[in-house]
């Protein structure tokens, strides 16, 4: 089965760092990099990777992902419900739209709603827009959508 969510997940790169260590003979650059792997069918994670080359620390963040892998309730092509997500000082707030509405979001949350499955939503970023915050908010967001039968699951409850 690990093979078939490797053909059917996407990876997309949010975001790749370059850093610098100053040595003796000049800088050594070593980047970092923020992959977002989903399978477009509400299953999602995102990874961190550093290396001396950007392939690398791309591959390295791919594998991470299993790491921080979460499986999201949708509602159709939205959101069940409006949801806050939290990270640092990083905000995200997740808002179901209508059919046709499209995704509304920058470039950070687009590739986490994207790699979801997610085609109508609007979003709001408020306090950091730091993408690697972002992305852990977005993910803080996910993570608590309940749909109607968690609900009633909770409260003990037929529906």
């Amino acid at each position: 089965m690990a093979t078939e969510t490797k053909s059917d997940s996407q990876e997309q790169v949010v975001q790749i760092r370059r850093c610098a260590c100053v040595v003796k003979g000049g800088r050594r650059f070593s980047f970092a990099a923020m992959v977002v792997v989903g399978n477009h069918n509400g299953e999602v994670g995102w990874g961190y990777g550093k290396g001396n080359e950007v392939p690398t620390s791309v591959e390295k963040a791919v594998k991470d992902c299993n790491h921080h892998k979460i499986r999201v309730n949708l509602n159709g092509d939205t959101i069940p419900h409006q949801v806050e997500g939290r990270f640092g000082s990083a905000r995200v707030l997740l808002l179901p739209a209508n059919p046709g509405t499209g995704i509304i979001a920058g470039a950070s949350v687009r590739a986490v709603v994207e790699s979801v499955g997610i085609k109508d939503i609007l979003t709001k970023v408020r306090g950091s827009t730091n993408p690697i915050n972002v992305v852990k908010a977005t993910f803080d967001a996910l993570s608590k959508l309940r749909n109607r039968d968690d609900f009633a699951r909770l409260r003990g409850v037929d529906v």
